[in-house]
């Protein structure tokens, strides 16, 4: 939030005011030829009356802004100016107010109650707070905002004329090289069928593009320059991923030199989100953080090629030390907070690991041998503090504050503290380190991931380890099986086909082996149920036999229903009701078991004909010179003439019309429609009289 060497102490009006501390990193005042790391710690209410500038050096005040209400605050790059930007707000004719406002920085003034003319160099109307900062040239020479279709350029000695306009259709973000080239570079996102497109000007040659890149699959992007503004990084997200592989919309990244020669789509290798991207101060290599956890960091060069890839973690942050030695790899947010410290000048060497865990900023200091970490609300209202730790990944700091709300480093040129050997002495930590080092209790043992008992003793599959502890690479559609076999636990399962037979490998079947195999695996109880079953089975396998036995030609065929069945189980019209309701014989259940009979004794002339069975007691058969009764029952569901089928559609609203009656005589209200359907049971009956049926 600070980008001067001066420090901002925002006072409201009230008992409690807000203060701002300015503490040394580690021994208190500085001291001749010290290294010049300040910490800068803002804690106090964001409801302001005014803003004072501090010189951080010398706690000089160097100036006092009556601005209220103030939510954001920036410098530009030589500090010159501090720009404020308001909640938005209408004066009283309903117009809007201008909420965005540059100051000049004068040594020694102070603004009367009113705004002094003389200490506002510039207004504007600003109703977003994304993105609401201007943006200026290395050397303060120039500035940019963005209106409809158009960045605006004003020089800064004249912020109320517009210098220059860059015209583009469908610019949705801008950004300007730190470089000395005089660059910007403009997003368009897709429309009406159209690629997304970044494009790289010269200031002010806007007639066309030193560079362009056109693209899909691009929503919103960040526009990343390196420190000398001669490449340009382009991070873009999508809102939503159409493969459905995550809840986040897609990544992309792409390169763009300023000159034209080169722009190229980054190849990863790792499927998942891209989770930051990192210049080098040096502007001659960058690193990503990409992939499915744990990620993948690899380090690429100004041509997209990977030159070094780093263990495989659950990492998401990338940040290069202030001169470009160092490289810190660390995990974040929902992760643990490990911080991976790397020496790119000794092949790549891991240095140490550092436990920084709930850190919601995390800085390298101007000299580069420490990094800031700290826990801020309101992302977290406990644990808040401010803690530095050396290279080394010893702790020399910390504090701890009830209610932190922003901390960071003054920045400094980094070519005013060259970088020696850090790792060669290792200076004392302060007293308040050693203080909560005592504190931290070490766990004796390790705690590892809870294993349920039936899992204990035995090796982790490789399905429940990391990717980079050796287990099996994550899959985004699903498909990757944690069932029993070579990645779970207990013995590989085979595939098996449901009521088929077991084969061996040698093809032979082995039922009774592979039977006996998985009762040794059931519990008793599992063991007592599966005898349960398979005697109920046996059982039902016996009387369904039984049932289906053969029926002789003198023999009641099935469908006739015994006396003992209940007169419940058939229908108004006699008829039995199909146990299977998906499949209707259209024969004759009569004939049907006649045809079953003659077949069997043809098939075995010899066997004697069994006496049917009701209800476990054999019938007497009737004398073979007695014709049987013609027992063939007619369908419903049957063929039969036109009219029958008529009459048994009218008898069908007969019945409807009787429960109507029914129902409306019990007090039920009908609907409307049902009352005209009881209006036509003198139709129906006249229709029915028509055909020929009696009632």
């Amino acid at each position: 939030m600070l980008k001067s060497s001066a420090l901002l102490d925002q006072r409201e009006i009230c008992d409690a005011a807000s203060t701002l501390l300015v503490a040394d990193t580690l021994h208190g005042p500085l001291q001749k030829g010290e290294k010049q790391n300040r910490l800068e710690v803002h804690r106090g209410s964001l409801t302001l009356h005014r803003v004072t500038i501090v010189d951080a050096s010398t706690g000089h005040i160097v100036t006092t802004l009556p601005a209220q209400n103030v939510f954001e605050l920036g410098f530009p790059p030589l500090g010159s100016f501090l720009i404020t930007w308001q909640r938005p707000s209408k004066d009283e004719n309903g117009d809007a107010i201008k909420n965005l406002k540059v100051w000049s920085v004068l040594e020694g003034h102070e603004a009367g109650p009113e705004e002094d003319e003389h200490s506002v160099a510039g207004r504007f109307v600003q109703k977003s707070q994304t993105g609401w900062n201007l943006q200026y040239t290395y050397d303060e020479r120039y500035c940019a905002r963005i209106v409809s279709n158009e960045v605006q350029f004003y020089q800064s000695e004249d912020l109320g004329t517009v210098w220059n306009k860059l015209h583009v259709d469908g610019v949705s973000d801008f950004a300007i090289s730190p470089g000395k080239n005089h660059s910007i570079a403009v997003f368009v996102p897709e429309r009406k069928g159209q690629p997304a497109a970044v494009k790289v000007y010269n200031v002010p040659e806007f007639a066309s593009p030193v560079s362009q890149k056109n693209f899909y699959k691009g929503d919103k992007v960040q526009l990343k320059w390196n420190n000398e503004g001669t490449g340009l990084i382009v991070l873009a997200q999508t809102e939503v991923d159409k493969s459905g592989k995550s809840y986040y919309g897609e990544t992309t990244l792409y390169l763009l030199s300023v000159n034209g020669e080169f722009d190229s789509r980054i190849e990863l290798d790792k499927d998942g989100p891209i989770h930051d991207v990192s210049w080098s101060p040096n502007s001659k290599e960058f690193g990503v953080v990409y992939g499915y956890m744990p990620a993948k960091s690899t380090i690429f060069n100004t041509r997209a090629r990977a030159t070094h890839s780093f263990p495989l973690g659950p990492r998401n942050t990338i940040n290069f030390s202030p001169h470009g030695r160092f490289v810190l790899l660390a995990g974040f947010g929902n992760l643990a907070g490990q911080m991976d410290i790397y020496d790119l000048e000794k092949n790549y060497t891991k240095i140490c690991t550092v436990e920084a865990s709930n850190a919601s900023v995390c800085e390298w200091s101007p000299d580069g041998e420490h990094i800031l970490t700290a826990t801020t609300s309101p992302r977290l209202r406990v644990d808040n503090g401010v803690r530095i730790w050396h290279i080394s990944g010893g702790l020399m700091y910390n504090e701890d504050l009830q209610e932190l709300y922003h901390v960071t480093w003054r920045p400094q040129n980094a070519t005013m503290q060259p970088l020696e050997n850090p790792l060669d002495a290792i200076p004392t930590p302060h007293t308040s380190a050693l203080a909560y080092l005592g504190t931290v209790k070490t766990p004796s043992k390790p705690a590892g991931a809870y294993r349920p008992p039936g899992a204990r003793g035995q090796v982790t599959p490789l399905a429940f380890k990391r990717e980079d502890e050796g287990g099996a690479a994550y899959v985004s559609n699903g498909s990757l099986s944690l069932g029993l076999g070579t990645n779970g636990f207990g013995k590989p399962r085979k595939r098996e086909v449901p009521g088929a037979e077991l084969v061996t490998e040698d093809g032979n079947n082995n039922t009774a082996a592979a039977a006996a195999d998985a009762d040794e695996q059931l519990s008793k109880a599992a063991l007592k149920n599966k005898k349960k079953r398979e005697a109920k089975k046996a059982k039902d396998a016996v009387e369904k036999a039984t049932g289906l036995a053969p029926t002789p030609d003198n023999a009641l065929p099935a469908s006739i229903p015994s006396p003992s069945r209940s007169p419940e189980r058939k229908d108004r019209r006699g008829h039995e009701r199909n146990r299977s309701r998906g499949h209707v014989d259209p024969r004759p259940s009569s004939k049907q078991g006649q045809r079953d009979a003659r077949r069997s004794r043809e098939q075995h002339p010899n066997r004697p004909t069994p006496a049917p069975k009701t209800n476990g007691v054999a019938q007497q058969q009737p004398p073979a010179s007695e014709p049987l009764p013609d027992l063939t029952v007619t369908s419903p569901g049957g063929a039969g003439t036109p009219q029958d089928k008529k009459i048994r559609a009218l008898l069908k609203k007969l019945r409807a019309i009787d429960e109507l009656k029914m129902r409306r005589a019990g007090g039920e209200k009908l609907e409307g429609t049902q009352i005209k359907k009881m209006d036509t049971e003198d139709e129906v009956r006249r229709e029915l009289e028509g055909l020929g049926w009696i009632e």
